[in-house]
């Protein structure tokens, strides 16, 4: 039996109470943003706790901040986790990529920071989210489920830390059995609202948005293994949301149709896709990165290459979740984002527009 398919067991769990309390980590982040925002609009949600490290103006209904920096040993996580019916845990340091130690200490210790308070603090719901990134390298020519082993592509700090805490949880579960323990495996995730919060992290601070159209695009790399999938962020935050109310645990792949390789873009953008080799590709990533031009790092290529794709039945049919926004439609929304230099009021998501 793989670690992937131990989590689709069926126990008995607590199911959260109405009216409850809802902590949500990275609050303010891409799908904090998006999750706080339908939990303060939920009846069966009396309150909403929002941990982030920077509190925002930004005040939906029923909802508080704490200002709390996961890779502080210094956070009082228990007594934010107090009473609370369930805790959504978001919180995600994408950069510094020249520095893995560092994202090391806020995803992997912070994690486990949180595990640890919500075992002390007694909290019946854990709804931990883990990624596509955390799965092993697997087929592009067919889905697979959530018994795909979880042990990332080694190379890149986001799959490496992503299957550590598959890893952390498993032992977790054993140790915690009467917290039920859920864990979301999303696609990657786009909004409007953070299409400049990802330019940054992923681009750079100083690309420019305007590039991002589809006129200026003549031809379209098109890199063998570059397929993908992909998810309105706010179709994943009504997915966390259902999951906070369901008696489930277990894993859940979350992603929307169809998937995203080059033939897709080049028909959305009316680019033509022109071949180009995989070295090619990866030097030129591997030379901006080295350069501190590029923030998204040459392993992290190599590991999207990899990913493999993921087939949602479970979450459709027992999350009884269904996403409604096609891929096409996320990306669309997404690039005009770009173009505008969208954002939020928060500040992970705060907008800018260059050039």
């Amino acid at each position: 039996m793989t670690y992937g398919s131990a989590l689709l067991r069926k126990e008995p769990a607590v199911r959260s109470e109405s009216g409850g309390k809802i902590v949500v980590t990275g609050a303010t982040g891409n799908v904090g943003s998006s999750l706080v925002r339908l939990l303060a609009e939920d009846p069966e949600v009396g309150s909403v706790r929002g941990l982030a490290r920077r509190i925002p103006d930004w005040s939906p209904a029923k909802t508080e901040w704490s200002a709390v920096d996961l890779a502080s040993e210094d956070a009082d996580l228990v007594e934010e986790f107090d009473g609370a019916a369930a805790v959504v845990h978001l919180a995600w340091a994408f950069q510094p990529t020249h520095d893995p130690a560092a994202t090391w200490r806020t995803n992997v210790l912070g994690s486990i920071r949180v595990f640890e308070a919500v075992a002390a603090a007694k909290v019946p719901t854990l709804v931990h989210a883990s990624s596509v990134g955390a799965y092993s390298p697997g087929p592009k020519d067919r889905a697979v489920d959530e018994s795909w082993p979880t042990h990332g592509w080694p190379d890149a700090a986001y799959c490496r830390e992503k299957a550590y805490l598959e890893r952390a949880l498993d032992s977790f579960e054993q140790e915690h059995s009467g917290i039920r323990v859920v864990r979301m495996r999303p696609a990657f995730l786009f909004k409007r609202e953070s299409a400049s919060e990802q330019r940054r992290i992923f681009g750079g601070r100083f690309l420019p948005g305007p590039l991002a159209r589809p006129e200026l695009l003549p031809f379209l790399p098109d890199i063998p293994g570059l397929r993908v999938q992909a998810l309105h962020t706010d179709d994943a935050a009504q997915a966390y949301r259902l999951a906070v109310h369901s008696h489930l645990r277990g894993a859940f792949n979350l992603a929307a149709e169809p998937s995203v390789d080059a033939e897709v873009l080049g028909e959305m953008l009316g680019a033509r896709p022109l071949r180009l080799p995989r070295p090619a590709a990866r030097s030129a990533i591997a030379a901006a990165w080295g350069l501190h031009l590029l923030p998204a790092s040459p392993h992290l290529f190599d590991a999207v290459l990899r990913l493999p794709l993921m087939d949602c039945s479970r979450a459709r049919t027992e999350l009884h979740w269904q996403p409604e926004r096609t891929a096409v439609e996320v990306l669309e929304e997404f690039l005009q984002g770009m173009q505008r230099g969208a954002g939020a009021e928060t500040a992970p998501l705060q907008g800018r527009k260059v050039g």
